[in-house]
């Protein structure tokens, strides 16, 4: 099974500050790119766990007695982990987004570049697939997720135009949904509208924003003290729910201060922003925008 290049892979793994000793979790297997590279740092007694919702995943398993992959959604972090023992961990990796592998898997229904079945969902036991939410979600269901996670300003106008359209007939794949979005993707911009649309639906279908809240919110409770966290967004939704998950403790609103005025925060923020560079994005395209933010539990 191909998997591209990891992006970020020196920074992101740096950024655990690893202990040869340690207990570390990726929850963002994939091709393993990342756990490679952790293993290769680990020493003897050293652990890894990673996770992968995503069955395809398992067939690049790393056959070492210190790595176990869990076939599960990260946002399971803390029950998987105390199933095998674990209740502590001394750093925690995640590189957010759909794999390269996924985008690449015509069938999957993730990218823009082939016709295929309204799918999107990267666990393939899921019930809720793209073409549910593209027939079976009504007018206002549908203009709230590509408004809110498509970041698309005539998003309501498209929400109207699929539900015209599919009163006459479903829409079964994604060459079907391009064509009755058509007014809407002009040529010059085409790709990027497209983009955004796929994403909203995407979010939808796999629940990343509710995954990731409930990921982020484990690992205060997980990390040991100086314990690290590093992690990749790749849309402004997702970093900034971690910059302020990072910085506040919380997705809203201010943290509590102490006696002295200062605010009660669980993390201290050892990068604030780390970009990969322009040699990196003409390797591996999908660089292009990957941030990440590396933080350490106080």
């Amino acid at each position: 099974m191909e998997y591209h290049n990891p992006v970020l892979l020196k920074e992101t793994v740096d950024g655990l500050n690893i202990k040869p000793d340690g207990v570390y979790v990726d929850v963002t297997f994939g091709g393993g790119g990342h756990s490679r590279e952790i293993m290769r740092r680990l020493g003897p007694n050293g652990k890894l766990f990673a996770f992968d919702q995503d069955e395809d995943a398992l067939e690049n398993a790393i056959d070492d007695e210190r790595f176990v992959l869990i076939n599960e959604n990260f946002r399971f972090i803390k029950r998987f982990l105390r199933f095998h023992g674990v209740k502590k961990v001394d750093g925690i990796l995640g590189d957010f987004g759909v794999s390269s592998h996924q985008f690449d898997e015509a069938d999957r229904g993730f990218s823009t570049r082939f016709d295929a079945a309204l799918d999107m969902r990267m666990n393939q036991k899921d019930a809720l697939s793209a073409y549910e939410v593209v027939n079976d979600y009504d007018e206002k269901e549908l203009k709230r997720i590509f408004v809110e996670f498509g970041e698309l300003k005539n998003g309501g106008a498209m929400a109207n135009t699929i539900v015209a359209a599919r009163s006459d007939k479903k829409i079964k794949n994604t060459e079907q949904l391009k064509q009755v979005l058509s007014k809407f993707l002009p040529a010059h911009k085409s790709n990027k509208i497209l983009a955004q649309i796929y994403q909203a639906i995407r979010i939808e279908v796999n629940q990343e924003i509710e995954v990731l809240k409930e990921f982020l919110t484990q690992t205060e409770e997980l990390l040991v003290s100086g314990g690290r966290l590093s992690v990749i967004s790749y849309h402004s939704l997702e970093d900034r729910l971690v910059k302020r998950f990072i910085r506040n403790g919380m997705f809203e609103g201010e943290p509590e201060r102490d006696f002295f005025g200062n605010y009660e925060v669980p993390f201290k923020i050892i990068e604030k922003l780390i970009v990969p560079t322009a040699d990196e994005i003409e390797i591996n395209n999908r660089a292009r925008s990957a941030k990440l933010r590396v933080a350490e539990k106080i």
